[in-house]
């Protein structure tokens, strides 16, 4: 004969939630003295049915060992509307009534079937806007640059601290770890460091184990070097976060150069060190190990590791830069095989794959193409290195061009928001004049700065002629590099080679 069962959830411990045993004893009331089973499931969340004793309850009604299920109340059994629906579909293929013994619903009767599925409701509805909360909170919290739990990043400890009246936690320095970071990031930071260099150097020195006795790796390199807590937080970050398409919660004018930079989850879910774009950008309390400028040479070199590991062409070192200039697609080395030997040559995937390319490109031999890109990077660096003879102050010129870019991003952002007045009609004809005029005014200045800031800039290249006598001195030693160093140099070098019917354009980084 089939029984009634009985069945008890509590998730953890808290001194205002009802025990388990009380329940029981609540639902005893609703048996009538009929006999009954006990199922209960201690430590278990509700937002699910994977329980143990739950699934047994099941297996049990399925086998018709069971006829009724009373619990204490609805959100013992779940708080899905979805898992929900399907256990009462169950209950009803398998004729097993259900009871709950506080809220009075008994699905014997139409009425009662109707009040629990609106009670249903609300108590999804009640996890659901839980959840929001905590994470609301969590925002919120991370935005005012407050410590958010976690592991503490190699190089720092932990010390407790108030923030806008909270307390709170930050992180100082660790003297000795914060050598093996600044050891790790100047070796990589190298034009021609791969993170293989950087680990066998470190071994070469002794350095095998991180002072936490956890074993030095590449990707354990890489993931420290991803990590923007370890540099300081001036307005060259911004513009590289801002480039990167990541969320700058603080305004330009807090990138200070004073303290740091903490990076959370945003709007993009996938691996947040690697993609930049949608993740949150906040300023820290704390000081940085690493100069921006260093921090920034390896991020991007690690970028663009990233895109090379990705990327299925091997055959040519220029792979990924080469586009046709007329559709913008890729022009990818095919192979063609002759009596004795293969040659190479490029084609464009504008014209023969996606067949939207206009423009037919005459046949490019890639070894030849190859060689007329290396010959425009020696000149390049050549005529680099000349201009380098011409001495200015240099840290002046730095601080006037930060000075400058942190003004032209308040003007883009003041202009972005009188536009978007304009558009929502919030305002009448005289103050349309006026935000047309401010406009104007603000457009010109920014005009009038990017001109400046240009000419700062080029007065900073010239200064900075060493690194480009070093990667002059490589590239006499061209034929002797390995495939990889040349793919890094171009890397560093080269954003993008267009290839017209007539020319050749190269879009330089430097």
């Amino acid at each position: 004969m089939a029984k009634i069962a009985i069945y008890a959830r509590k998730s953890v411990f808290r001194e205002d939630s009802i025990s388990i045993e009380s329940q029981i004893e609540l639902c005893k009331y609703e048996t009538r003295g009929e006999d009954f089973l006990v199922y209960k499931d201690n430590g278990y969340s509700g937002k699910n049915t994977d329980r143990p004793d739950f699934q047994k309850m099941i297996e049990d009604i399925k086998s018709g060992i069971i006829s009724k299920v009373i619990v204490y109340k609805l959100d013992r059994v779940s708080r899905s509307v979805l898992d929900f629906s399907e256990l009462m579909d169950l209950f009803q293929k398998y004729n097993v009534d259900f009871v709950s013994a506080t809220e009075r619903f008994d699905t014997s009767s139409p009425m009662g079937r109707a009040m629990l599925n609106i009670c249903i409701v609300f108590a999804q509805l009640e996890r659901e806007t839980i959840q929001q909360r905590v994470t609301d909170a969590y925002a919120s919290r991370s935005k005012k640059g407050l410590y958010m739990g976690g592991k503490i990043p190699y190089g720092y400890k932990k010390v407790p601290t108030v923030i806008d009246g909270v307390k709170t936690s930050m992180y100082v320095q660790n003297d000795e770890e914060a050598k093996d970071v600044r050891f790790i990031y100047a070796l990589y930071s190298e034009p021609y460091a791969t993170l293989g260099d950087v680990l066998r150097k470190m071994k070469g020195e002794g350095v095998i184990n991180n002072k936490r006795g956890k074993i030095w790796s590449t990707a354990r390199l890489s993931e420290l070097m991803r990590n923007p807590i370890y540099t300081t937080n001036d307005i060259s970050m911004y513009y590289f976060f801002r480039e990167q398409k990541s969320n700058l919660i603080n305004p330009p004018e807090q990138f200070d150069g004073k303290t740091s930079l903490y990076l959370f989850s945003g709007d993009n879910c996938s691996r947040k060190t690697w993609d930049l774009s949608g993740q949150n950008v906040v300023v820290a309390p704390h000081e940085g190990i690493v100069s921006p400028d260093i921090w920034i040479a390896c991020r991007k070199k690690l970028l663009s590791n990233r895109q090379l590991k990705t990327c299925k062409a091997k055959n040519s070192f220029l792979s990924g830069k080469v586009k046709c200039g007329y559709c913008g697609y890729a022009m990818v080395v095919r192979m063609s095989q002759r009596k004795d030997h293969e040659i190479r040559y490029l084609i464009d995937t504008g014209w023969t794959e996606m067949h939207y390319c206009t423009h037919k490109l005459p046949t490019i031999h890639a070894d030849e193409f190859e060689k007329t890109i290396v010959d425009r990077i020696k000149l390049k660096l050549d005529n680099l290195v000349i201009r380098s003879m011409l001495q200015n102050d240099k840290k002046t010129n730095e601080e006037k061009i930060k000075k400058i870019r942190a003004r032209i991003c308040n003007i883009e952002n003041e202009i972005q928001t009188l536009i978007s007045a304009i558009t929502k009609n919030e305002a009448n004809k005289i103050t349309l004049d006026y935000v047309n005029s401010r406009i104007n005014l603000l457009h010109n200045e920014k005009t009038s700065l990017n001109d400046e800031m240009e000419k700062l800039e080029i007065e900073a290249i010239r200064n900075s002629g060493t690194d480009y006598k070093v990667l002059r001195d490589v590239m006499t030693k061209w034929n002797d590099l390995s495939f990889d160093d040349k793919r890094s140099v171009v890397e560093l070098l080269i954003n993008k080679i267009l290839v017209f019917s007539d020319k050749i354009e190269i879009q330089w980084k430097l």
